[in-house]
């Protein structure tokens, strides 16, 4: 081995080689530290707006309608949650999500619709949202997702469901399928029962999570509850009795209304023929109507008590009077007031109980005029309760200057005038509440009202008293006894109007107060054109008062009357303690 080959070379540095990698290595940095002085100084910005039109997103929270429930909490509507189906074309033929037939055949099935139509939605690329439909079930919308067909897609939503159906739809009413109240407590109460949603800026990571909460837009309301003054268990009682009387006598409508005398709360409020709001296909608009407000009648015998009332308030005659109704009619001008048969010389409890026209229309004609019609604008008549129910009649009670002497006889036994049921059921608790007008409310209330007194004490309390003949034997309404209650009442039969007079349909109807010792309740039966040989109030009307008022009392707690029958005379002095007889309530 030679010395040369034991020599080690030395690597040479090229200098120029050297020179161009770092040049290249500084450039590179120079580059890349420019670069990113000019993304997070001069393009900052920029690229904050970008990221931001990727993961910035605005949800609105969806506020859920309050809920309407009776006066003892139960609900009666209530909004359950459901899922909006809808489409966007354009993801929809990007994806080729056409191509699977069997996939689109099973979402017709599912929405209850034609393949054909739900082709035709997404057919035109550019439509990029669609609705398929509305209101689906969590189970259908479990279903929909395993279908995985591209640009169909789910939204979150509501739906108004309302457990008692049809037994409170008049009252409670219903929403449309935007969640807006159409009728009843839905449409009166719907700002209250509305709340507004609440618009929040948050951030989204690629799956869809929220990871951070940027701020808020606006800040919703909450929806508010409402409490009604209906009792559902009293209402359910009622409508069922109604129902089964109008089919039973073939009616073409009926109503019902319960009131707490002390309150003027309405209790129960039924009509038939009713619809169920869960079902739409039910709704037919002669349905929809809430009978108890909006339809007018001529209340007939029903008006009775009340026009001797008012005679008796303003007129010559007392309690204990005695009316000569001799030979059972008498002639006003060119046309007869008459009763079913001659009564001879009868007092006013006999009137009231026997249903004497002639013996009525005298003690109304006892009064000036204008004190009897002021009377029964005092009552109610002739103006709206103002419920707070859409819809609601103010009757009619005409206003003139002259009034024939005919004119107020009829007055006096229900014909030219036209009431709505909850008018009436106004006036007796007149009767019921020692001559005073309590404002009548369909929402629960928190303490008593304080009333209008707009009949003397002692006269309410002794025609409460009088009425009770009637549902004694003798009476016109023996089936509106109620066992273990004094009861008072009165029937009406009244003839409808027909184009030149009066035609061959009744409107009968029972008004009745319970129990008389300590009035609590005045329930009113109207029976619109029953069918058949029983035809009149206290055969198709009373029966329906008195089973509806016993369920009433004793779900109340009510306690049973005393046994004890007093004459009226005895009963009155003895149950007004506070209101003076001797003010000439009984004449001398």
């Amino acid at each position: 081995m030679t010395n040369q080959a034991k020599t080690n070379k030395k690597p040479s540095l090229i200098a120029w080689r050297f020179y161009i990698v770092v040049s290249l290595i500084i450039l590179v940095f120079s580059g890349i530290g420019s670069r990113v002085a000019f993304l997070q100084v001069i393009d900052a910005k920029n690229l904050i707006h970008q990221g931001n039109m990727r993961s910035e997103r605005t949800i609105v929270s969806q506020a859920h309608r309050g809920n309407i429930v009776d006066r003892n909490g139960m609900a009666l509507a209530v909004s359950v949650p459901v899922e909006t189906v809808w489409s966007d074309a354009k993801v929809v033929h990007d994806n080729n999500g056409l191509a699977d037939k069997r996939r689109w055949e099973a979402l017709a099935a599912v929405l209850d619709k034609p393949v054909e139509k739900l082709l035709a939605s997404v057919k035109d690329p550019k439509r990029r949202f669609v609705y398929l439909k509305r209101q689906v079930s969590p189970a259908q919308a479990d279903y929909i997702k395993k279908l995985k067909i591209p640009g169909i897609y789910l939204k979150p939503s509501s739906r108004r469901y309302y457990p008692a159906g049809e037994i409170t739809a008049h009252v409670v009413g219903f929403t449309n399928i935007d969640d807006k109240g159409q009728n009843g407590i839905e449409r009166t109460y719907d700002d209250w029962l509305t709340g507004s949603p609440s618009k929040r800026t948050v951030r989204k990571a690629r799956d869809g999570k929220v990871v951070e909460l940027l701020s808020t837009l606006e800040e919703g309301e909450r929806a508010n509850d409402v409490v009604i003054s209906i009792d559902q268990r009293i209402q359910a009682i009622a409508y069922k009795e109604l129902k089964t009387a109008t089919q039973l006598h073939r009616a073409v409508s009926g109503s019902i209304i319960v009131m707490d005398v002390r309150t003027g709360e309405i209790l129960a409020m039924a009509n038939t023929p009713s619809f169920n709001p869960n079902n739409r296909r039910t709704m037919s608009p002669y349905k929809l109507r809430n009978r108890s407000i909006t339809d007018i009648y001529e209340p007939g015998s029903t008006i009775k008590p009340l026009a001797a009332m008012t005679a008796l308030d303003f007129g010559e005659y007392k309690v204990d009077s005695v009316i000569d109704t001799s030979p059972g009619w008498y002639r006003l001008g060119g046309n007869r007031v008459r009763d079913s048969r001659n009564y001879g010389k009868i007092n006013v409890a006999t009137i009231i109980s026997k249903s004497s026209n002639v013996g009525v229309s005298r003690l109304a004609l006892s009064v000036p005029k204008e004190n009897f019609i002021n009377g029964f604008y005092a009552l109610g008549f002739g103006s709206r309760t103002n419920i707070t129910l859409p819809g609601e009649s103010p009757g009619l009670l005409r206003e003139r200057r002259r009034w024939s002497d005919f004119e107020i006889a009829t007055l006096s036994f229900g014909y030219g005038l036209a009431v709505t049921p909850l008018q009436l059921a106004r006036a007796y608790s007149v009767i019921a509440n020692e001559g005073r007008l309590n404002p009548v409310s369909i929402l629960k209330l928190d303490k008593k009202p304080e009333g209008e007194q707009v009949i003397a004490p002692e006269i309410a309390l002794a025609m409460l008293n009088m009425m009770e003949g009637v549902t004694k034997a003798g009476g016109t309404a023996v089936n509106a006894r109620i066992n273990g209650y004094r009861v008072a009442g009165k029937t009406g039969t009244a003839r409808k109007a027909a184009a030149g007079g009066y035609g061959d349909d009744y409107v009968v109807s029972f008004a009745g107060i319970a129990p008389i010792d300590n009035p609590r309740l005045v329930t009113i039966v109207i029976i619109n054109e029953p069918k058949g040989d029983k035809y009149y109030g206290g055969d198709v009307a009373a029966p329906v008062f008195a089973k509806v008022t016993t369920a009433a009392l004793q779900l109340l707690n009510v306690a049973p009357s005393k046994t004890v029958t007093m004459p009226v005379k005895i009963a009155s002095a003895k149950n007004t303690s506070s209101a003076s007889l001797t003010r000439g309530l009984y004449a001398k």
